[in-house]
């Protein structure tokens, strides 16, 4: 199982850039993910500008943004891609001083795939994680609550266990986390999150995706999300299975619903649950088969 992270997906694979991720870049994950997050914009980040956690300039003067930068998430989906436009950008690569207006605007699924990439290249199993983060204060969403967020794990093969770490968020120092290795009940897993939600104890509310969607069919979103990740299949936002769309989620019966209820239990302990998961990966047609733009 721990194998099954050490290959690169269609989303992960660096292509051409293997070389130079080996040769070009450090060695130690807390270091790669310090330079990895200076390479990006977040869309939030251009957003608020110079204002909150950015007033110190920590992410640089988005005032050097042209004005018709807008988020590419749906352009450069793949780790392939995010390295061809960092170089084009900057010839240099990763660069601790890249200029603002070579940072491709890019969110937290792609921090994560392009993390993934650079720590496999490096022979480190790693796997990325869909759910939510509840230690950020995100502006234009409700205070208090959860947020979609997308972070990695890495096999720690010294100590044998999966490290938790958040590279997008890793310079929001007002947290007073360790994001090269929260806690566990840090980040909300999105299995735990529509398990707590169905039986009753959080309420739906508390989760929110950062379109403005709460609830339920939000937490469906990111499930289905890290279901994908667990399979080594690390799809963009716009890809979810049907049954998951506006039109249709609340038409679920309550036995799909169960059965989305079993295959989050099994998501809690995925390294336990890996044969089982990778079956139902195999043969659920409705969970395996995503829909979004042309597909």
């Amino acid at each position: 199982m721990i194998n099954t992270y050490l290959q690169f997906s269609a989303y992960t694979d660096p292509g051409l850039y293997k070389d130079y991720l080996i040769k070009g870049l450090p060695n130690n994950v807390k270091d790669i993910g310090l330079l990895v997050r200076k390479q990006l914009l977040h869309r939030m980040i251009l957003k608020n500008g110079n204002s909150g956690s950015n007033s110190d300039l920590r992410y640089g003067d988005t005032t050097k943004v042209p004005w018709f930068r807008q988020p590419e998430d749906d352009v450069l989906v793949t780790a392939a891609a995010m390295l061809a436009e960092l170089i084009r950008k900057d010839p240099r690569g990763f660069v601790s001083d890249r200029a603002m207006e070579n940072k491709p605007i890019l969110t937290c699924r792609a921090t994560a795939v392009l993390m993934a990439s650079i720590l496999k290249t490096k022979g480190i199993p790693t796997r990325v994680r869909s759910g939510f983060a509840p230690y950020f204060v995100v502006a234009g969403l409700p205070q208090g609550k959860s947020d979609d967020h997308w972070i990695n794990q890495y096999w720690n093969d010294k100590e044998r266990r999966w490290t938790t770490i958040d590279v997008d968020g890793c310079l929001e120092d007002y947290t007073g986390l360790n994001y090269f290795d929260l806690p566990d009940g840090t980040f909300d897993f999105s299995a735990d999150a529509w398990l707590a939600v169905r039986s009753g104890k959080i309420e739906p509310q508390h989760f929110w995706n950062a379109g403005g969607t709460g609830g339920l069919i939000a937490i469906s979103w990111e499930l289905f999300y890290d279901f994908h990740c667990l399979m080594n299949d690390e799809v963009i936002y716009v890809h979810t299975p049907e049954i998951t769309h506006f039109a249709n989620f609340d038409k679920l019966s309550e036995k799909q619903l169960e059965e989305i209820d079993n295959l989050a239990r099994l998501m809690q302990q995925p390294d336990k649950n890996f044969d089982q998961l990778r079956n139902i990966w195999d043969n659920k047609r409705e969970y395996r088969l995503v829909k979004g733009g042309v597909i």
